[in-house]
């Protein structure tokens, strides 16, 4: 304890650190801007514009439609009284997606229309801030450290979210609030691995070695249909690696958010393409969904040219990994930037977008426009002043994603709709020829 001599010195150092901890937090505060004040009259004109756009969509929104096919398929079949497979939906992306804000809008639409999977596949533990899923809760104890992420620092086994968490104490947990009737814990099987104690609530259920030659590990259990806490804990002090969970049910639909802070689509061909194809091909998905651009339109260092072939390279290994899967393109939605105190559109998405929209159609990829579809280049200013946007002219509001998953929901709604009608006409039709043949 300090004598009563130093006490004078202690109190003189906190005081001149004060400014500087006030300078840190005004720093902190100043990374996204405040959204600009807006008179009432501008900011119902700007609400008004952003309705009218939304609200009549043009008729093209959604390009390439019959790459959806497979998608509609399974998710006609999930409303008839014979095969209900669940419909898995994995939705990879940049910070739009980490927040889950604009994919729960589209799960709890899916879901409602179409029945609840499960969350299906989500992260381990919190591996970064900004992380979130709001329909499975999790987190994890102090000593796991994070690799992956949008530099996909590490090794490249990050198994499907690009993102794992590792430890090599014992006693350290990670956690999952969940409601499921099957589980599956994937994780790093390699040499050396770790044990791990896999709890039901405070019930113990099975223990998980982690050790063996290296590559993809799951382990599978049947847990009592219902909400509950699962609870990992490592067992000794060796090497184990987690890459998340997947809490499915028998039927529905899973939307399985899986973003990265500051991802570009590039990252995914860091990732270890083996593990990769291994996952993707358990959960089987019956539609990708690609929501990147937004980062890359700020990357000095792509060219429409090299980021073409960049995306087309992606293509090809999800093709092969999953090539039963619906893929559908979400391009870069409108975002500004801030140059002289002046706020002005970045002219990057320009290139972006029409990469984007060129190796859809050269790969049969369903794609969506985002930007046009929330008013064309330049939309974000009507966003911000509508509140339906941040300040920082890139980010949305919670109402404003939402905005987003309705405005794509109903896109892709409508072209399910005139799918079903074909689809429900074809078995009578069917029979029709046969009656005729018979005869």
């Amino acid at each position: 304890m300090p004598t009563p001599l130093r006490w004078p010195l202690l109190v003189a150092l906190l005081l001149s650190l004060a400014p500087l901890w006030s300078a840190v937090k005004k720093k902190h505060k100043a990374r996204v801007p405040a959204a600009p004040r807006v008179a009432a009259a501008a900011r119902a004109a700007a609400l008004k514009k952003v309705d009218r756009c939304l609200e009549d969509p043009p008729g093209d929104a959604l390009e390439q439609p019959g790459a959806l096919v497979p998608l509609f398929e399974g998710l006609y079949r999930l409303g008839g009284a014979g095969d209900r497979a669940p419909v898995h939906i994995v939705h990879f992306g940049d910070s739009h997606t980490a927040a889950d804000e604009w994919t729960g809008g589209l799960r709890e639409q899916f879901q409602q229309r179409f029945g609840h999977g499960g969350s299906g596949f989500s992260l381990a533990g919190h591996p970064f801030l900004g992380y979130r899923r709001f329909d499975a809760r999790g987190g994890a104890s102090a000593d796991w450290k994070s690799e992956g992420l949008r530099s996909a620092s590490g090794d490249g086994y990050f198994g499907l979210g690009g993102v794992s968490i590792a430890t090599d104490r014992a006693g350290q947990t990670v956690f999952l609030d969940a409601d499921c009737d099957s589980l599956e814990i994937d994780y790093l099987q390699q040499p050396g691995g770790g044990r791990l104690a896999l709890y039901d609530g405070d019930q113990l259920v099975d223990q998980i070695s982690t050790e063996g030659e290296l590559g993809p590990g799951a382990a599978s259990f049947h847990p009592a249909p219902g909400q509950r806490r699962f609870t990992l804990r490592t067992l000794d002090s060796q090497p184990v690696r987690l890459f998340g969970w997947a809490a499915d049910k028998a039927a529905g639909v899973t939307y399985e958010a899986l973003g990265i802070n500051g991802a570009e689509a590039g990252v995914m061909l860091k990732w270890n393409q083996a593990m990769l194809a291994a996952y993707l091909q358990r959960r089987n998905p019956g539609l990708i969904v690609l929501a990147y651009g937004t980062n890359e339109a700020s990357d000095p260092y792509w060219r429409r040219e090299s980021y073409s072939a960049m995306l087309s390279s992606l293509l090809d290994r999800l093709r092969r990994a999953a090539p039963a899967a619906s893929i559908l393109i979400l391009g870069p939605t409108d975002r500004w930037y801030r140059v002289q105190g002046t706020w002005r559109p970045y002219a990057g998405v320009d290139s972006i977008v029409a990469a984007q929209r060129t190796v859809a159609r050269e790969h049969g990829c369903a794609f969506w426009d985002a930007r046009r579809r929330m008013g064309g280049d330049g939309a974000m200013r009507d966003w911000v002043y509508a509140g339906l946007a941040q300040g920082d002219y890139v980010h949305f509001t919670a109402a404003g994603y939402r905005r987003l998953a309705d405005a794509l929901f109903a896109d892709l709604m409508r072209q399910y709709e005139d799918y079903s009608k074909v689809r429900t006409e074809a078995p009578d039709q069917e029979s029709h020829g046969q009656s005729n043949q018979d005869r």
